[in-house]
């Protein structure tokens, strides 16, 4: 059998069963450290798809731009739902692979079949106010996001109007789950709890498991309350554009809502921080001039934070790259390395503010992330704020010694330290002034606040950096 790759000579394909090859770990140290590395390696030897070792289980990862297209804009010839993988069906799949868990929890992003295209349907309904600037749930959450910008600011203040921060525990963070609780309709301060539950779920700690399981009990909780009484809320939209939802499965999607966008949105946010600071005048030139979001773009380009997209599975055997994918087989995409790919990022211009957005940050083809437009709007409000507040930002380290955490999904900087000039008390354009009544919706009671596990949480960093 032939394929063509490369400059469209023809080479031969590699018709190895997965299972008889030895893949080589991916999830090492080299790459937590320099992924691309990594990424540069395997395409070396293998060329646009790879066979890696996740953790003692095979599987097939797509490094090549042309081939990630491939895959993901084929629904049907690489179609999502761990029913579709053989070796799972088959019994060879440990049953304490540490990948399982989040794998295993069938919400939005995971599931294939036949229920996903009414679920997508109604996720497409139930975001669209949140996402359409024209409705008012649009303009009321950039209010909030403007708000809990300001109120983390202001915390940040209070350890000096000049001093060292930590913007990811302090601001990115904390800000995109405050959000998440404003549109999943917590009352009051009541999701910070959970929030912070989330947090330890994100960072799979020693308590990650305890707290897994106290935030689907919140999520049902909320769930069952969204059913009695519903609100001016995601959950609510989603239960009225799908009214079969068992409560399970829409605390389900709430916890997907809530754990990847949140994760999602908060290391974008400090990848941009650092890409405008560090001092690359292209990004510094696109943020002066406004572009916060064509800032965002280039650079999700060079770090993307959804670095593997969950696997997707070949619906019959498929020659893809040097291999040819048997039915069944699990194919995880990669974005970190698709971008990275010589024939797509040799043509990507390095020197200007306006870059492309060719980008697979976001996935492409019919599953696509469904609140692309809703994460965007957060991180550039964000990112936006944050310089409006401060009058001087500079990295506390040098760039490259930053400390970076990768998982078999995500890569995001474990802290970002900055040194911080305060600007002058906050001023909030006209343009941006909510319809009435709408700021006292935003925030919840001061002290309601304080008395909140996030927030004395946040406090806590305060008072440690003294």
């Amino acid at each position: 059998m032939e394929s063509q790759w490369g400059d469209g000579g023809s080479v031969d394909l590699d018709d190895t069963r997965l299972e008889n090859l030895s893949p080589e770990p991916l999830l090492t140290r080299d790459y937590e450290t320099r992924p691309s590395l990594v990424y540069e390696r395997l395409r070396n030897e293998h060329g646009p798809v790879a066979p890696v070792d996740l953790l003692g289980v095979p599987a097939w990862l797509v490094l090549g731009y042309r081939e990630s297209l491939q895959v993901l804009q084929d629904n049907d010839g690489f179609p999502k739902g761990l029913e579709n993988w053989r070796a799972r069906s088959e019994g060879r799949v440990p049953a304490d692979w540490p990948l399982g868990p989040s794998l295993e929890v069938n919400h939005i992003l995971i599931q294939g079949g036949p229920g996903y295209r009414p679920l997508r349907s109604a996720w497409d309904v139930a975001l669209k106010p949140f996402q359409d600037p024209r409705h008012p749930q649009a303009k009321r959450l950039k209010a909030a996001v403007t708000a809990y910008a300001d109120e983390l600011i202001t915390l940040v203040g209070q350890g000096g109007r000049t001093g060292v921060a930590d913007l990811s525990a302090q601001f990115s963070r904390p800000l995109p789950l405050m959000v998440a609780s404003h549109l999943l309709g917590f009352p009051g301060s009541q999701g910070d709890d959970a929030l912070m539950d989330m947090w330890r779920v994100l960072d799979a700690g020693p308590d990650a498991e305890a707290a897994l399981e106290r935030l689907l009990a919140t999520l049902a909780e909320l769930a069952a309350g969204k059913l009695q009484k519903p609100g001016d809320d995601f959950p609510s939209y989603l239960l009225a554009a799908h009214p079969d939802l068992s409560l399970d499965h829409l605390a389900r999607e709430l916890f997907m809502l809530l754990g990847m966008t949140s994760d999602h949105v908060g290391i974008l946010i400090s990848n941009t921080v650092v890409e405008v600071i560090s001092g690359e005048g292209s990004v510094r030139a696109s943020l002066s001039a406004g572009m916060v979001r064509e800032s965002m773009n280039r650079v999700v380009m060079r770090k993307p934070p959804l670095v593997n997209f969950v696997p997707r599975f070949a619906a019959e055997d498929t020659p893809l790259g040097n291999y040819t994918i048997r039915a069944g087989d699990p194919v995880w995409v990669s974005p970190g390395a698709a971008h990275a790919d010589p024939l797509f990022a040799d043509h990507v211009a390095s020197g200007t503010t306006i870059s492309t957005r060719a980008h697979l940050s976001w996935g492409a083809g019919p599953r696509q992330c469904p609140a692309r437009e809703l994460a965007s709007t957060v991180a550039a409000a964000g990112v936006g704020r944050l310089f409006e507040r401060f009058d001087h930002l500079d990295l506390a380290l040098p760039a490259d010694q930053l400390p970076w955490r990768s998982s078999p999904f995500m890569r995001g900087l474990r802290s970002l330290p900055v040194r911080y000039d305060l600007a002058s008390e906050p001023v909030r354009p006209a343009a941006d002034d909510p319809a009435p009544g709408v700021a006292e919706e935003v925030l919840p009671d001061p002290s309601a606040r304080q008395r909140s596990s996030l927030w004395r949480y946040l406090t806590g960093l305060i008072r440690g950096g003294r």
